[in-house]
């Protein structure tokens, strides 16, 4: 759904999303969510953009324990956005976008 409820047009969310990842304040999870972001937010479905934008809401320590897999995330959090993410920190020598 796109509405001035979420953000506006799909376009405009995309785009503020993709800021988001990018600038989050913990330079690691920059990296990790900008990447991502950078490779698969084009493609991703309304209720994959829901599952994003909720682990853009996490304090950076906590998702990157998560990303790491030194904490378990919530089941709430635990989703198909997040285990491609986290695939994407256990690639073996994984290339940042910087």
């Amino acid at each position: 759904m796109t509405g001035p409820e979420t953000g506006g047009s799909s376009e405009a969310r995309r785009k503020r999303l993709l800021f988001r990842a990018h600038r989050r304040g913990f330079k690691e999870v920059d990296l990790i969510f900008g990447t991502f972001a950078d490779a698969e937010l084009a493609g991703l479905s309304a209720a994959e953009l829901d599952q994003f934008e909720a682990l853009l809401t996490v304090p950076d320590q906590e998702v990157y324990a998560w990303l790491r897999g030194h904490a378990e995330p919530p089941v709430s959090h635990d989703t198909p956005v997040f285990k491609r993410m986290k695939a994407l920190c256990a690639r073996k020598n994984p290339t940042w976008n910087v």
